[in-house]
């Protein structure tokens, strides 16, 4: 996606033109299965990763259903972002190849003879009604021999039946819940079963801009976007998922609160330098491609209220603590009471420079509350008296310098007339109530402003706050969040409307991506996002409660 075909890519397709061509997950699960109909024949190509054993493996599957097709397999091997070229050699049985270049080394097992054709492995067969070809690639390090591949028979049935077990397990209801469902078996694949960690997203510089420059590495875990799909776990019963992030989250933020990171490696990494990949074009031209993430480390106060509310939930959903959980906790808490008023890099990680920014004061006051609601339904032993002065505290300085006095409304940073979509936090926050007179400004303000063609902008970027060339699509997340506020406002067709028109951005198998093109729908940025599945599942949650 970030090269060409010479970067390395796996092409199997009719060698004709398909006069159709459709793909659908297979009953409920992350088996992929694309059917090309062409003018000889009909062929189905199933695509999934197997579940379980040693190793990575990808199997691809293909099925003759009518006729006869003539089919092309074009497979480019290579490594380190697509600049390294493998010594490529026949697998010792014949019955396909292995390539091997420094630490890694991949075996492609293949029931056609493969021939090599300018650093290409190639292949031409012809597939009949009736016919099952199977293709299995493995990877693995190269100092140790690969394991023997599956049964591509049997590994398909066991992932299918894990995924189909895993769907039917949880408790969604309501008249989105296909969307709910599908949402939730993206939030569970995004996620590290060894460690429990989630990636915001698979992808690495996928542009949030067509051909521009705001293309970030996505591949590690965020606290806020793995928060907030802890959330969305619990109230479908998904328990184990939540444990093992609650888990990980206690080995990530060990150690001194002063050090706390924005996001993390999957196993809880903390360096994660970002540097850029010269040899690859981008996305349809879109430069530079970024590996690593510059913004592992800023300051942004808002996770310390993101964490709190997370424990919280996992407290009242009765997950069983860990005994250090809430010496953390408190530490963390005492860190936030002597920085929540210095300017930090916000919930958007602009790089043009820190500020007093509302979101993450708001966020502030989340931490402390979240933190008093614990102690108090739990029993904890906490500083409460402190404690409630500082909430109250942070909530009079929120009310009085994070407002426009002319509109009203509540500002992106202090002192500033800028707006920020975060801002549509604030009543789902329990900051303020949904009718408060200071949150209708605010929602009437970035209607006017930040709602190009009805979907919702972070922000303006021409008001050079972020440090980057203007432009960017529409985020979901928060035009998701703006269906939860109409609907606490009563304003249910509205909100039904604008969550009908979000989930019909999804592509043609229900995945989102962070952004969306205002005019056309394009989904833009990486792909897909964590951020976007778990605040389409609280907005479905929010239009079922209303």
């Amino acid at each position: 996606m970030l090269g060409d075909a010479g970067h390395g890519r796996w092409l199997i397709a009719p060698r004709s033109a398909a006069t159709r061509a459709t793909r659908a997950y297979r009953h409920g699960s992350l088996v992929l299965e694309t059917v090309f109909a062409t003018p000889t024949g009909e062929i189905a190509l199933i695509d999934f990763m197997p579940i379980g054993g040693p190793g990575s493996s990808l199997v691809r599957i293909i099925e003759g259903r009518r006729g006869r097709v003539p089919m092309r397999l074009d497979l480019v091997l290579r490594f380190d972002y697509g600049a390294v070229v493998p010594w490529v050699t026949r697998l010792p049985d014949g019955a396909g190849l292995q390539a091997v270049a420094g630490p890694d080394r991949v075996a492609l097992h293949s029931p056609v003879r493969l021939r090599g054709e300018g650093l290409t492995t190639i292949a031409r067969f012809t597939v009949a009604a009736g016919e099952t070809l199977a293709f299995t690639l493995a990877h693995g390090p190269s100092h140790e021999p690969l394991p023997p591949p599956r049964a591509p028979s049997t590994a398909l049935e066991e992932t299918e039946d894990f995924w189909t077990r895993w769907h039917a397990h949880g408790r969604v209801a309501g008249p989105h819940a296909a969307l709910v469902r599908r949402s939730l078996l993206t939030l569970k694949a995004l996620t590290h079963a060894p460690t429990g960690g989630m990636v915001a997203a698979p992808t690495t510089s996928l542009p949030e801009q067509p051909g521009g420059t705001r293309n970030w590495d996505y591949r590690y875990c965020w606290l806020r976007d793995a928060a907030l799909a802890l959330r969305a776990f619990m109230p479908a019963g998904y328990f184990d998922e939540a444990r093992a992030w609650r888990d990980w989250l206690h080995r990530a933020l060990a150690g001194s609160p002063s050090q706390v990171r924005v996001m993390y490696g999957l196993a809880g990494e903390r360096r994660l330098p970002e540097w850029e990949v010269a040899w690859l074009p981008g996305y349809q031209g879109a430069s530079p491609v970024r590996i690593g993430n510059g913004a592992a480390g800023q300051v942004q106060h808002d996770l310390f209220g993101v964490v709190m509310q997370a424990l919280l939930d996992a407290r009242q959903a009765g997950l069983p603590a860990d005994r250090e959980s809430w010496s953390l906790q408190r530490a963390l808490i005492a860190h936030l009471a002597a920085t929540w008023d210095q300017p930090d890099d916000g919930i958007w990680e602009v790089r043009g420079g820190r500020r007093h920014f509302t979101f993450s004061k708001v966020m502030a006051w989340v931490a402390i509350d979240r933190s008093i609601e614990a102690a108090e339904r739990h029993a904890l032993t906490a500083p409460l008296a402190e404690w409630r002065a500082l909430r109250r505290h942070i909530h009079e300085t929120v009310c009085t310098q994070g407002i426009d006095p002319a509109r009203g409304c509540f500002t992106q940073s202090f002192g500033s007339t800028a707006l920020d979509a975060s801002l549509l936090q604030i009543p789902l926050l329990g900051f303020l109530p949904a009718d408060d007179p200071r949150v209708a400004a605010t929602v009437a303000a970035i209607e006017q402003e930040l709602m190009p063609n009805g979907l919702v902008l972070r922000y303006d970027t021409r008001a050079a706050v972020d440090g980057l060339p203007p432009g960017e699509g529409a985020f979901l997340a928060c035009s998701f969040w703006l269906v939860e506020v109409y609907a606490m406002q009563g304003r249910r067709a509205e909100a039904e409307a604008l969550f009908a028109r979000l989930a019909a951005l999804a592509n043609d198998v229900g995945l989102l991506a962070e952004m969306a093109e205002p005019a056309t729908g394009r989904l833009l940025g990486n792909f897909p996002q964590a951020f976007s599945h778990a605040a389409l599942i609280a907005a479905a949650a929010r239009l079922a409660e209303a």
